[in-house]
């Protein structure tokens, strides 16, 4: 009995075409998660004092929220 192996390189360009797509996902992803951060912390900012001391903050925390 013989052993056939059935695996074939992949078609030229698909491994750069994969990493330029992957690389632009992971860019993408990363402008969303900065974009999060930035409207909680400027949600935050429009709390009072005693509101954010409700929640367990103080005004100092804000900024590395997100970080």
């Amino acid at each position: 009995m013989a052993a056939v192996e059935m695996t074939r390189p992949a078609p030229f360009g698909a491994i750069n075409t994969y990493r330029a797509i992957n690389g632009l996902s992971n860019a993408l992803r990363v402008l969303a998660d900065w974009n999060d951060a930035r409207v909680t912390r400027k949600a935050l900012n429009k709390l009072s004092d005693r509101e954010l001391d409700d929640i367990g903050l103080c005004r100092g925390d804000i900024e590395f929220l997100g970080r």
